[in-house]
């Protein structure tokens, strides 16, 4: 067989490859950065600076006069200082007023710029507040609701003469309600109530009493305070006015906003017209915590005491343990105080009082013998003809006064409890200090002459034995000429206090003559002091009567004595 002459078969050629153009690198950007991460390197923080930066970039976007809010607080720490010259704060109020010109009330809002503000409007002349006042007399009601601007709203009202006053609660017409039922708002209508004069309250509070006051303000004149005498004269309807004073009401008691006397005001009125139901509702409402902030005032006062009177014995006990931790400072307070007292004449529940309300009084006992009436006699009988002439008539037919003997009651509250015991510890240990204060007189008086009824008497005749030794032993001190307080038998209110004593109290005239005065007569019968000893020759302890006239006849006889 021959062999083929077909060459093999040559293998397929590999298809050439084309190189590409080589491309020219990049030629390196050395001045372009390297971007930002999207977040930060634990390796390589970004600076202070640049986030500082970033956040005042976003503060301008965010804040329309972020700018000019900045320039105002630099101006602001200058100006506040206290060392600074009059003329030069002057002049640096009346830049930052020039520079919020036409923008006070944009601005006003602003924590940072409404306390530029107020700084302003206090030191500035009056010219540039009445300037401020006018800018900001369209947007008075929006700026009391505002919780940095109603801190300027305020302060433009403490520095406001009577007219712009007028004009500012002229403005509130038809808002008074709705800015009560304001956490905020009610602020300002409570700055204004006491600001106003007797008329301008009047309007404030007619228009919570009946949406037809609110329209014809005029008719009701100052004479008609009362809301009963408001209803007879202008011949509305009771019901309506009840109805709608409720639905301004309600909604204030259930936000808790009654810290504010035209508050206590506007229900105690409500009080004098609602029926048994309504009275009741209220009162159950208010009874517990947060009848204790409100009788800090004189309306609110009237109303706690309407509430013990009233309540029953279940809302008494919720409003005697909503003072616990705070009767201190009810007793000192000139309205608190009042309503203590009606708890003691009212409450039959002399555990729970002797519990929560004379423990806490005991710890500062001392204090409270001391403290200094912030109204003397005069004017707290100025305060009842006031109330009288106010006529608020609380006469409601509810559940009125204890049940419990009035006078077991007060044995139980001041012997069996021990305050009596500790009363008279503490009158021992100051008895001084108590016969020569005008108020601390009165008290040491009574509890010397063993309280009305003899109530002291006789369980506490030994501690009373040792308080009459005690200041028999201080008015037996003997008289020197410079001395630092005046001797008890010669200070004002103490000689007529020890006078009154002996007049009144057989046992404590006995120690009295035997320690201090027996055998002294001659220096103490010119002064202050004769009236302690004219007061022996009418005392009804006719032992020591005795003795008096025999040592005091020769004093008489010269002349040294005047017994008329």
């Amino acid at each position: 067989m021959r062999p083929s002459l077909a060459q093999p078969a040559r293998p397929a050629p590999e298809p050439v490859r084309r190189r590409r153009p080589a491309q020219p690198s990049p030629a390196p950007e050395l001045e372009r950065p390297a971007p930002a991460p999207a977040q930060l390197s634990p390796t390589r923080p970004c600076s202070s600076p640049n986030l500082k930066e970033l956040a005042e970039a976003r503060k301008k976007k965010r804040k329309k006069h972020y700018s000019l809010e900045q320039e105002l607080a630099l101006l602001w720490e200058k100006m506040r200082r206290r060392n600074i010259a009059k003329n030069d704060r002057s002049m640096l109020v009346s830049e930052a007023l020039k520079k919020m010109k036409g923008k006070i009330s944009e601005i006003a809002s602003s924590h940072v710029s409404s306390r530029v503000l107020q700084t302003c409007v206090k030191h500035c002349s009056q010219e540039e507040r009445n300037a401020v006042f006018v800018e900001l007399r369209p947007n008075f009601i929006a700026m009391s609701t505002n919780t940095y601007a109603v801190h300027l709203v305020t302060k433009m009202l403490d520095n406001a003469p009577k007219e712009q006053l007028a004009e500012f609660i002229s403005s509130l017409h038809g808002h008074v309600a709705s800015l009560l039922r304001h956490m905020v708002g009610s602020l300002v209508i409570e700055h204004v109530y006491n600001l106003g004069n007797a008329t301008q309250k009047q309007a404030l509070l007619v228009e919570l009493y009946s949406p037809e006051l609110q329209l014809f303000k005029d008719m009701v004149t100052v004479k008609e305070t009362r809301l009963v005498d408001i209803i007879s004269k202008l011949k509305l309807q009771k019901s309506s006015v009840i109805r709608h004073m409720t639905s301004v009401l309600q909604p204030i008691l259930e936000k808790g906003i009654l810290d504010h006397s035209i508050v206590h005001r506007a229900i105690l009125e409500y009080l004098t017209i609602a029926d048994k139901t309504s009275a009741a509702d209220i009162i159950q409402q208010l009874s517990g915590l947060d009848l204790v902030r409100m009788i800090h005032t004189n309306d609110g006062s009237r109303l706690g005491i309407l509430c013990v009177k009233h309540g029953s014995a279940k809302e008494r006990k919720k409003i005697i343990k909503g003072m616990k931790s705070h009767v201190q400072k009810i007793a000192h307070d000139k309205f608190g105080s009042m309503v203590l007292v009606c708890i003691f004449s009212v409450v039959d529940d002399t555990k729970l009082v002797s519990k929560i309300i004379i423990r806490e009084l005991e710890s500062n006992l001392k204090e409270l013998l001391l403290q200094q009436s912030e109204l003397n006699d005069g004017e707290a009988v100025e305060e009842e003809k006031k109330d009288e002439g106010d006529g608020v008539d609380t006469s409601i037919l509810l559940n009125e006064g204890g049940k419990k003997d009035s006078y077991k009651r007060r044995q139980e509250l001041l012997v069996n409890s021990g305050l009596a015991e500790k009363l008279i510890d503490a009158c021992c240990e100051m008895a001084g200090d108590l016969l020569r204060s005008k108020t601390g007189k009165d008290v040491i008086y009574e509890v010397v002459t063993g309280g009305a009824d003899g109530i002291l008497h006789p369980t506490l005749d030994e501690k009373l034995n040792m308080l009459y030794e005690a200041i028999a032993s201080l008015a037996s001190e003997a008289k020197v000429d410079e001395q630092k307080e005046e001797h008890l038998l010669e200070q004002f209110h103490s000689s007529r206090t020890l006078r009154k004593l002996v007049l009144d109290c057989p046992e404590f005239t006995s120690t009295l003559w035997e320690k201090a005065l027996k055998g002294k007569i001659a220096d103490w019968v010119k002064g202050h002091s004769s009236k302690v000893v004219k007061a022996f020759l009418e005392t009804s302890n006719s032992t020591v009567k005795e003795l008096a006239k025999k040592e005091l006849q020769p004093f008489v006889k010269n002349g040294d004595l005047s017994v008329e």
